[in-house]
């Protein structure tokens, strides 16, 4: 193999390398070493999607993020199923659920992780915010 040819291979394996790793991935996000758990809640999750975030982000169906009235955008909280054991760390990026007794909207690919599906509709949850 020539010079130039091999580091024409190496920019183009460099390429999608960082390509590879710039895509969204699959696993949920997760709370920076030392993180503690500074608030936590109980109450029902329910499953949100195709709307507006309040904090200005794109809504995806397929990101870790989820809704809560009052925690701040940006921070991260675990949410556990009571029923079944399954949690997800999810981010804060929107405002909700307005409806009573509700503590946490999930986006559909967080809700899956932990068994809430559009047919159950809601589940009982304990929300634990990390600082």
């Amino acid at each position: 193999m020539t010079k130039g040819l091999r580091h024409s291979v190496f920019v183009i394996l460099l390429f999608l390398c960082a390509g590879l790793s710039s895509c969204s991935s699959s696993k949920s996000p997760s709370p920076r070493s030392g993180a503690r758990i500074v608030e936590t809640q109980h109450g029902l999750a329910s499953l949100y999607t195709d709307r507006r975030t309040a904090s200005g982000e794109r809504f995806s169906a397929a990101a870790f993020t989820a809704a809560h009235r009052h925690w701040p955008f940006g921070c991260l909280v675990r949410c556990t199923n009571l029923h079944n054991g399954r949690w997800v760390v999810v981010r804060v990026n929107d405002r909700g659920p307005f409806v009573r007794g509700r503590v946490i909207d999930l986006t559909p690919k967080a809700a899956s992780m932990i068994g809430l599906t559009r047919s159950n509709g809601l589940c009982r949850v304990k929300i634990e915010r990390f600082q």
